[in-house]
């Protein structure tokens, strides 16, 4: 494949994907997205120690570095916030990573993040909410957290299908909606934005599939469909049955539904199995804080699992610890929950532990399993130890305030005493 403006590093290998399981040479080919703001100053801060847990285990990265947004339009022209070339390498290495890239709220470009989600079909976002040790939390007990949400990727809100007030197209939308589908007393008078939100059988049953087959993989409880399915029954109601018919249908023995727990079983369940159940949205809200540690892996449609893997974020910490990524049919794209904080570019002092745990999630999908927990132990080490950026710095006592930078030589130097 030819690129226009960037390039692909010669002492690197392509990782190959054969329909069912990736081929991961030892030194592969990674695209990374600087990205917008403090990209600048967390991106290689995880390069630099995604590296040297790699090469502690046997293994190299040679980094392809590609663009998107703001420098995507310094190297390609004003206009160009996601060249082909960026795409194009992602879906010819399979696995990447990115910074935050800035996303403006009403007119502009749609989100930067949606759009590589819909071009590589990645289609389940995964969060990992685990709590570290040394990390300052809201909450009392936030060991307890310990949940992985599968966030559906492509229906719901990011679909996209809107109308803007004051156009011809709502104004045909509205009277479709009010004179041919007979809901005349539904909008209220005046301008009027509209939206169609989207959930599809075939969307829900493969995010709700790969839910299961991470909770089987990993020993966990309990997969939970999250969904506000009393309300939007055709939509998220739909969700909660299709999430249900998965369950039921496809994985025998090793999967049993909470209303045959208790119906047929007296609430116990064969060992080993993973017992699939369901929770209203707004409820679930609050079970994360008052059952936290009842819950294992949430599986969600797009709107509920960004509120909800936000809220677990915060109790272990916030969002610029939280970890995410993204995964299609043999594609990973790991990317920080966090946004692109502008102020604060260049200025080598914020948080890079979410882009760091997120390339451990990367780690983890090319099947080295000793690098990614080395990243975990040695980032967890060196918080634990005080040598913390500020704003973990300003909310302890005592304790070493490093600069990005810094703190990610430490977790090096963790890394090499820890291999």
């Amino acid at each position: 494949m030819s690129y226009d403006k960037v390039e692909v590093p010669e002492e690197g290998e392509a990782i190959e994907f054969d329909g069912e399981s990736l081929s991961v040479p030892d030194n592969p080919i990674i695209p990374i997205i600087y990205g917008d703001g403090i990209g600048v100053d967390v991106a290689p801060a995880a390069q630099n120690v995604l590296e040297a847990a790699a090469n502690a285990t046997g293994h190299d990265i040679s980094w392809m570095r590609v663009y998107a947004g703001e420098r995507a339009q310094e190297e390609y022209g004003e206009g160009t916030h996601l060249p082909d070339d960026t795409v194009s390498a992602f879906e010819e290495f399979h696995v990447g990573i990115k910074g935050p890239l800035t996303t403006p709220v009403g007119a502009g470009f749609r989100s930067l993040n949606v759009a590589l989600r819909k071009e590589l079909d990645l289609y389940a976002n995964v969060r990992p909410t685990y709590h570290l040790d040394g990390v300052p939390s809201p909450v009392k007990n936030p060991e307890q957290m310990d949940m992985v949400s599968f966030r559906e990727n492509t229906e719901d809100v990011y679909a996209g299908i809107e109308w803007e007030a004051g156009t011809d197209e709502v104004q045909e939308v509205r009277e479709f909606v009010e004179q041919e589908m007979g809901f005349d007393e539904t909008i209220h008078d005046g301008p009027v934005g509209i939206g169609i939100k989207p959930i599809t059988e075939f969307g829900t049953k493969r995010l709700v599939r790969r839910a299961i087959d991470y909770a089987i993989e990993h020993d966990r409880d309990s997969v939970t469909l999250v969904h506000k399915g009393n309300i939007m029954k055709f939509t998220e109601g739909a969700f909660r049955d299709w999430g249900y018919e998965v369950a039921r249908e496809e994985y025998g023995e090793n999967v049993i539904t909470e209303d045959t727990l208790w119906e047929e079983r007296d609430g116990e369940a064969p060992e080993d199995a993973v017992v699939v159940n369901d929770r209203i949205a707004d409820n679930m809200l609050q079970q994360i804080l008052t059952r936290t540690d009842e819950y294992d892996i949430l599986a969600l449609p797009n709107l509920n699992g960004d509120y909800l893997s936000d809220a677990c974020g915060a109790q272990i910490g916030g969002l610029g610890i939280a970890p995410g990524a993204n995964f299609g049919e043999g594609r990973c794209l790991a990317e920080p929950v966090h946004g692109s904080a502008p102020k604060y570019a260049g200025q080598d002092k914020v948080n890079p532990s979410a882009m760091i745990l997120s390339g451990r999630l990367m780690l983890e999908y090319l099947g080295w399993d000793e690098a990614a927990d080395l990243v975990r132990d040695a980032v967890e080490e060196t918080i634990s130890s005080k040598q913390v950026t500020y704003d973990i710095h300003r909310q302890i006592e005592g304790g070493e305030k490093v600069a990005t930078s810094e703190f990610a030589e430490a977790i090096v130097e963790n890394i090499e005493q820890l291999a």
